[in-house]
Order: structure tokens, then sequence, then C-alpha cells
């Protein structure tokens, strides 16, 4: 380098020390700055942290009290169908108790009057038996038809069995498939 300030690359020794200490200045500023920035984000991300976890926590309690509540309305509801369990039970020895009342009530009345007899209607409208008289007439007339009395104690009903007639079990058919296809198409809808 040239100690000669006219020509074009030289540069003076005073000037190149006050540019090395606005350099230097300059750097210490920004890294002043830079540490600043630094400080600050972290400051910043303290802040998020901490609102973080306040907001876990608020959550958190927002659960249990929606698990409290569940439970209160789960427990409101198993009372209520204990309750109902209980009066069905009630019902049913009321009934039951009232069944025992009249069986007792009819046994009393039975032991006093005569026993109820059943009639055929074919021997009470019956001609007669004779020699026209159809077969089957004839023996539904004879000793089956005389009058009998009814058996007294608990009756059972006779057991009902399922329709014989196909077009009804058709019918069934053809209602489950359409309630199975409108079941699968919700569910897939």
């Amino acid at each position: 380098m040239s100690d000669d300030p006219q020509k074009p690359g030289a540069v003076a020794a005073g000037d190149d020390a006050t540019s090395a200490e606005q350099a230097q200045a300059t750097a210490a500023r920004d890294e002043a700055a830079a540490q600043a920035e630094r400080t600050a984000a972290e400051a910043r991300g303290a802040e998020l942290r901490e609102e973080l976890r306040i907001t876990d926590e608020r959550r958190a309690e927002e659960e249990e009290a929606k698990a409290e509540q569940a439970r209160e309305e789960a427990e409101k509801e198993r009372a209520k169908r204990e309750q109902k369990r209980r009066e069905a039970e009630e019902r049913r020895k009321a009934a039951a108790e009232e069944a025992e009342r009249a069986r007792s009530h009819a046994d009393e009345a039975g032991g006093e009057a005569e026993p109820t007899r059943v009639v055929s209607a074919a021997s009470v409208t019956g001609p007669g038996v004779g020699i026209d008289t159809d077969p089957k007439a004839a023996a539904t007339a004879g000793t089956g038809a005389q009058a009998r009395p009814q058996p007294r104690g608990p009756r059972t009903p006779a057991a009902v069995e399922g329709p014989e007639k196909p077009e009804i079990q058709v019918a069934a058919a053809f209602a489950g498939a359409f309630l199975l296809a409108r079941i699968l198409k919700a569910i897939a809808g």
C-alpha cells in the first residue's frame, strides 16, 4: 500500500485504526443486540411453556369435572333403574298376592257351589243319535260329549307354534332383509 492519500487504494494509518474501532464497536453492538434478542426469545419461550402448562392444567381440570359429571349422571341413571326395578318387583308381588287371594276365594266359593260343567254343543243341539246320523256326529254325541268339570289350579297357556303359512315367512324374511339393508346403509353413509 502506498502512503499517498491521492492514490485510489491508499488508506491512512489513522483511518485504519478508526475503522477497526468502528468495526469493533459495530460488532459489539450487533452482538449485544443478538444477545438481547436471544434473551427476549428465551423469555418468550419460557412464557409460552408456562401458558402451555397452565392450559394443560386447565384442560385436566375440565376433563376431571366432565368425568365427575358423567359419574354423577351414571349414578342418577343407576338409581333410576334401581327404583324402576323395585317398583316392578312391588307390582309383581302385589299381582301375585292378588292372584293368591283370588285363588283362595275361588276355592272357598268352589267348595260351597257345584263344579262348573262344560257342555258340548253336540249334546245340546244334537237331535239325538239315530240310524241316519253321521258317524262323526254320533261319536261326538257319544260318551265324550258329556259335561266335565273344569280342572282347578293354575292353568298353563297352550304352546303356540309359529305360522305355517309360507307367505308369512317370506314377508318376514323380506322385512328383515329390508331392515338390514337400511342399517348397513346408515352405517356406511
